[in-house]
């Protein structure tokens, strides 16, 4: 099969490569995915550079950490699915492999596709949607009435978040630039505020959770919004944490979220409802991944960059 392969690290352009792998097996409770579209997310550029790597590759690589597309197979262990189901995934992220033709994963990790959904939106989802889920709902405690700072509410997992916390019943602000304020309007957010005339934390105060997806001087700066008590939950590292949580009186902590299949299938549901709608920039061919990556490395896009893997 054809994939999208790493066999060094290094930059982008210099050590990704399309080439022809072997099918992966099919383990007693995988199902074998035959891949019409994968996300492409920031963490794919950071293996492909080193900075996410349990040691040097040993061979070829397969990219990728979420995909949607049709069951081609499925182990003996296997219920529930079916030869022909139309699936998305978030792969587990020690294995990889959704920048291919096909991607074998544990059935627990699957869950059907939204119908209404095409194969190159159902596969923006997975990981930013449960990044978003994972980071209101569990690490934040999100509900009816919070009041909740979204940062980058334009971005991958931005402009999930803001739909998230809306169907939670929070008040949303969020962050963006001033050509993506009316998307971001009507994704959701009661309020606005384009990052680059106006400073979040001269009109903002006493929010219950800030979701921090930017990091840097945007996340040190989102401390002083918080009331005593709050939340600031980030997908980027915080530097001196313990000293920031003490000296503002607040929670505070970084996580990387796991790939959950049922919680996937809450997620659909709040597709199929019409609470959650992903948003797609950019799609390419499986053949231009590099072209994809570097995309993603560039930043600044609204919603999300795809492969579409030829059927």
């Amino acid at each position: 099969m054809k994939a999208a392969v790493i066999t060094t690290y290094g930059q982008v352009g210099d050590v990704v490569t399309v080439t022809e792998v072997p099918t992966p097996a099919v383990g007693p409770r995988d199902v074998l995915i035959e891949a019409r579209a994968a996300g492409v997310n920031p963490i794919d550029h950071l293996i492909v550079k080193g900075f996410l790597s349990a040691g040097e590759p040993t061979g070829p690589l397969v990219l990728g950490s979420e995909v949607a597309g049709v069951v081609a197979a499925v182990g003996a262990e296997v219920t529930g699915f079916a030869v022909g189901d139309e699936v998305f995934t978030r792969v587990d992220p020690r294995v990889g492999g959704a920048f291919a033709q096909y991607v074998a994963v544990d059935h627990a990790l699957v869950t059907a596709k939204p119908q209404q959904l095409s194969f190159e939106e159902a596969a923006s989802l997975p990981l930013v949607a449960l990044t978003a889920w994972q980071a209101l709902t569990e690490q934040a405690k999100v509900g009816a009435g919070s009041r909740v700072l979204i940062h980058g509410g334009a971005g991958g997992v931005g402009s999930v978040a803001v739909q998230i916390a809306k169907h939670l019943g929070a008040h949303v602000v969020a962050t963006a630039s001033g050509d993506s304020v009316d998307l971001v309007r009507e994704l959701g957010a009661d309020e606005v505020i384009d990052y680059r005339v106006e400073k979040f934390d001269e009109v903002l105060s006493d929010l219950d959770v800030v979701f921090d997806t930017v990091g840097g001087e945007t996340q040190d700066r989102s401390f002083a919004v918080l009331k005593p008590g709050g939340t600031l939950v980030s997908i980027v590292p915080i530097a001196d944490v313990e000293a920031k949580k003490a000296a503002w009186n607040v929670r505070a902590g970084a996580f990387f979220m796991r790939p959950d299949g049922a919680q996937l299938a809450r997620i659909a549901q709040l597709v199929t409802t019409g609470e959650l709608r992903p948003i797609v920039q950019h799609v390419f061919p499986l053949d231009a991944a590099v072209d994809a990556l570097l995309q993603v490395e560039r930043g600044g896009a609204r919603g999300k960059t795809v492969i579409a893997v030829a059927s």
